[in-house]
C-alpha cells in the first residue's frame, strides 16, 4: 500500500547499502573488501534452473548517469555475498551506444555525477565524497563534507548542494540523562514511518562551496525546520535540483507536523534563491502531491509532477510547467489520463517522461506548444532511470525474464537497444520461461488484461500447477517487472504457471480504471480475480484442481479476503504483510491518508468500505494459508498477520506464520531472503504437488 512509485523506490532500496532502523536515508560505511565471487557452481550450471541461490548471485544496476555530451553512461552495480551479507557497489562506464564495460572503482563507489562538462565524475565512497577522471584515474577525496547522504554539484562546478540530518528535540533518555532508558513519550502522529521510529531528526538541505578539492562554507536553507526534504520514507534524490546558473535550487518538501502530516499528501515545490534565501512555493494552492522539479536547459521553467486531490496518493500524476518570470504554471498533459513519472527536458520546449502504459513502461513525448503526448517506445518491458544530453537518451530496462540494464533509446524511431551485460554468465547457464499476455472479459464485460509466465521447457501438451499473483499497491503497477522477492522465473522454474492479472485499481490502463477499486476493495478487483482465475482454469495446460493465490501487501490483503470467497477455486494461499482487519489497521498503521480515503474514512464514521474487512469472512476459511511478516513493518503492522494467523489455527485451518525478526514490508536480507523463498515453495508443493 504505497505510491506508484514504490516499485522503483524497491529497487533503489535494493541496491543501497543497509540502512539503520532509525534512518532509512542513512549510509552505512563501505569497507574495501575483496570482490564478491558471482560465479556459478558447477551444480548450478547443470541444474539450468533458477534458485535462491543465484538469486543473489545477480549484479545489481543501480545510479545511471549519462555524460554530458550523451557519448558515455556511468552506472553502477551492486554485488551481495549470501554467506556473509556483504555488499560491494563499485562504478562502471561504457559508451552511451553500447561497447565493453570498464570498471571505475574496485574498492566501492556509488552515486557518479559527471561534472566540470563531462571531465571528471564526483561520487562516494564510504562516508566521504569523491572525485575522479571519466577513466577512473586521479581519485581524490573532497574535504570538509561528511555526515551527508545525497549530494549534487551546481552545473557551473563553484557549489553544491548536499543533506544531512538535523536533531531538533530531545529523546526521552536525553531529557533525563538516563542512557539506559528505552521509552519513547509520544504526542502527536507520525512517530514512527515505513520501518524506523522517530528520532526527531530531519533530512535538511545545505549548500555549500566546491572548488573540487574542498566544501566550504556550508549553509542549512532549512534551519530550524522540523520537516525533510526529500519526503519521507523514500528520500528519492530527484525531489531536488539546481538551476542551469546555479543560482537557485528547487525542493520537495511537506511543511506539516502531527495528525496534519499523517492525514494529508499536500507537499510543495520550493524555489530557493541560494544568494537572498528568499523562496517561492511554486506550487501553492495544489492541495495533493507535488515534487521532482526538473529544470528547463535555458533555466527559465520548471517541471514537475503533481497531483490534484489532498489525501489520495494514486490521484493523476500530472505533468505541470511553472514560468519563474511569470509566476505562472500550466498543465501540459490536461488531455492524458495516464501518470507521468521522470520528466526530462530534451530542450526548451520538447518534454520527455516515463509512463505505465497498458501493462508496460514506456517513454513518450509532448511539448509546451500542447501537441498533446506521443509514444516513443514500445514493446513487452518497464523502462526507467530515463536520461537524456545532447539529443542522446539512455535507460534501464527489465522484463520477467530481464533483471534491470542499461539500453540506449533512439529518440527518433523508438528503439530500445540493451547495451549491458551484467548478468551475461547466468542467462547463459539458466533456462528462462517464456512470457506473454492474456486477455480475457470480465464478468461486467471489461476487457482484463494479464500477463503469463510459463515454466522453462514449457510443454503444452501437459498441465501443470498455476499461482495467482495478486498485485500490491493497491494502485501501483503491474507490467514486466523483475523482483529480487516475487520473482516469477522462480516460481515458473519450480514447475508452476504463473498468472498476474492487471485487476480494477493498478496504474497504467487510465485514471478511471485506477480510481474503481477505491471504497470497493472486495468488489470488482475480486471479481476481476476470480474472472482471471476461471478463464486459467479452462485452459489446456493448467491443472485447475492445483491453483493457489500468492501476495504482498494489497496482495496479502486480496489473499486474505479470496479465502472467504474462492469457492474452492484454490487449494492454497500465501499472503504477505496484508491487512487483515481494517478497524485495528487504521488504528496502529502510520499514513493516515491512505485509508482516509481508500477505506473513504475512519472507522469510526461507519464506512461501508470496513465490511470487506477480510477478518468478517475468517469463518469461511477452509484452505491452507501460509502468513508471512516483519516486525519492523509500521505500513501494514505484523500483528494483522498474526491476527490472521490466530483466526486460521482457531479454525482448524492448515496454516503456518513465518515471522522476520528484522524485517519490514519486504523481506531485504540475503539469508532471510533464502529462507523465505525455500519455505515459500516447500508450501506450495505440498498442497500443489
Amino acid at each position: 500500500m504505497n505510491r506508484t512509485s514504490c516499485l522503483g523506490m524497491i529497487m533503489i532500496i535494493l541496491l543501497s547499502v543497509s540502512c539503520s532502523q532509525n534512518n532509512p536515508s542513512q549510509k552505512s560505511a563501505v569497507t574495501p573488501a575483496p570482490a564478491i565471487n558471482s560465479q556459478l557452481t558447477d551444480q548450478e550450471k547443470a541444474g539450468g534452473l533458477m534458485t535462491p541461490e543465484i538469486l543473489w548471485k545477480f549484479g545489481r544496476l543501480g545510479s545511471v548517469a549519462l555524460s554530458p555530451d550523451g557519448s558515455s553512461v556511468v552506472y553502477t552495480v551492486t554485488r551481495i555475498d549470501l554467506a556473509t551479507e556483504a555488499r560491494q557497489t563499485n562504478i562502471f562506464s561504457m559508451p552511451a551506444a553500447g561497447g565493453d564495460p570498464v570498471q571505475l572503482t574496485t574498492d566501492g563507489g556509488s552515486s557518479p555525477q559527471w561534472i566540470d562538462s563531462g571531465k571528471k565524475i564526483a561520487f562516494v565512497k564510504g562516508d566521504n565524497l569523491f572525485t575522479m577522471n571519466p577513466d577512473g584515474t586521479g581519485q581524490k577525496k573532497v574535504e570538509g563534507l561528511e555526515g551527508f547522504e545525497i549530494f549534487n554539484i551546481s552545473p557551473q562546478g563553484n557549489m553544491i548542494y548536499f543533506t544531512r540530518r538535523v536533531k531538533l528535540d530531545q529523546t526521552a533518555n536525553e531529557k533525563y540523562n538516563l542512557p539506559k532508558a528505552k521509552v519513547r513519550i509520544i504526542d502527536q502522529l507520525m512517530y514512527r514511518h515505513w520501518n524506523y521510529w522517530s528520532d526527531y531528526s530531519y533530512s535538511h538541505i545545505f549548500v555549500a562551496s566546491f572548488d573540487d578539492s574542498a566544501v566550504t562554507n556550508p549553509k542549512d536553507i532549512m534551519e530550524g525546520q522540523r520537516f525533510e526534504s526529500p519526503l519521507s520514507p523514500y528520500f528519492d534524490e530527484g525531489e531536488i535540483a539546481w538551476s542551469p546558473d546555479g543560482k537557485y535550487v528547487a525542493y520537495t518538501t511537506k511543511r506539516l507536523n502531527g495528525k496534519e502530516d499523517a492525514r494529508s499528501t499536500n507537499s510543495d515545490v520550493y524555489l530557493h534563491d541560494v544568494e537572498t534565501g528568499k523562496e517561492v512555493n511554486i506550487s501553492e494552492g495544489n492541495m495533493g502531491y507535488d515534487r521532482l522539479p526538473v529544470f528547463s536547459p535555458d533555466g527559465l521553467k520548471i517541471a514537475y509532477q503533481s497531483m490534484e486531490r489532498d489525501g489520495y496518493e494514486a490521484d493523476l500524476d500530472r505533468l505541470f510547467v511553472y514560468d519563474i518570470k511569470t509566476g505562472s504554471r500550466n498543465w501540459i498533459t490536461k488531455d492524458w489520463t495516464f501518470d507521468v513519472e521522470n520528466i526530462r527536458w530534451a530542450d526548451n520546449e520538447n518534454i520527455y517522461f516515463v509512463c505505465a502504459h497498458m501493462g508496460t513502461s514506456q517513454v513518450f513525448r509532448t511539448s509546451l506548444a500542447g501537441k498533446g503526448v506521443e509514444q516513443v517506445t514500445r514493446g513487452s518491458h518497464e523502462l526507467g532511470s530515463l536520461s537524456i544530453q545532447s539529443g542522446k537518451a539512455s535507460a534501464s530496462v527489465m522484463s520477467f525474464s530481464l533483471a534491470s540494464e542499461l539500453a540506449s533509446i533512439d529518440l527518433s524511431t523508438g528503439e530500445v537497444k540493451q547495451i549491458s551485460q551484467i548478468n551475461k554468465p547466468i542467462y547463459e547457464s539458466v533456462r528462462m520461461g517464456k512470457f506473454d499476455e492474456k486477455h480475457v472479459t470480465t464478468k461486467d464485460g471489461k476487457d482484463l488484461q494479464m500477463w503469463v509466465v510459463y515454466p522453462p521447457d514449457f510443454d503444452p501438451s501437459k498441465k501443470y500447477p498455476a499461482l495467482l499473483f495478486c498485485n500490491g499497491g493497491p494502485q501501483s503497477t503491474l507490467g514486466p517487472f523483475w523482483s529480487y522477492r516475487w520473482n516469477f522465473q522462480m516460481m515458473a522454474s519450480k514447475g508452476y504457471i504463473v498468472f498476474a492479472p492487471n485487476r480494477r485499481g493498478v496504474a497504467g490502463f487510465g485514471q478511471a480504471w485506477k480510481e474503481e477499486i477505491s471504497g470497493d476493495y472486495g468488489g470488482k478487483d475480486m471479481q476481476d480475480y476470480l474472472d482471471a482465475t476461471d478463464a486459467m482454469a479452462k485452459e489446456p495446460y493448467v491443472d485447475a484442481s492445483k491453483m493457489g493465490a500468492v501476495g504482498a501487501s494489497y496482495g496479502g490483503y486480496s489473499v486474505f479476503y479470496l479465502a472467504g470467497i474462492h469457492q474452492k477455486r484454490f487449494r492454497t494461499f500465501v499472503a504477505h504483510c496484508g491487512v487483515f482487519d481494517f478497524v485495528s489497521e487504521y488504528g496502529a498503521t502510520e499514513e493516515l491518508w491512505f485509508p482516509d480515503f481508500d477505506y473513504k474514512g475512519p472507522y469510526w464514521d461507519n464506512s461501508k468500505s470496513y465490511l470487506y474487512s477480510p477478518h468478517l469472512l475468517v469463518n469461511k476459511w477452509d484452505t491452507p494459508i501460509l502468513i508471512i511478516t516483519g516486525a519492523n513493518d509500521f505500513r501494514i503492522p505484523y500483528t494483522q498477520s498474526m491476527e490472521a494467523f490466530t483466526a486460521a489455527q482457531l479454525h482448524n485451518v492448515p496454516s503456518k506464520l513465518l515471522f522476520f525478526e528484522d524485517e519490514y514490508h519486504w523481506v531485504m536480507k540475503p539469508q532471510n531472503s533464502v529462507i523465505w523463498q525455500n519455505e515459500l515453495f516447500k508450501w506450495l508443493d505440498a498442497y500443489l504437488k
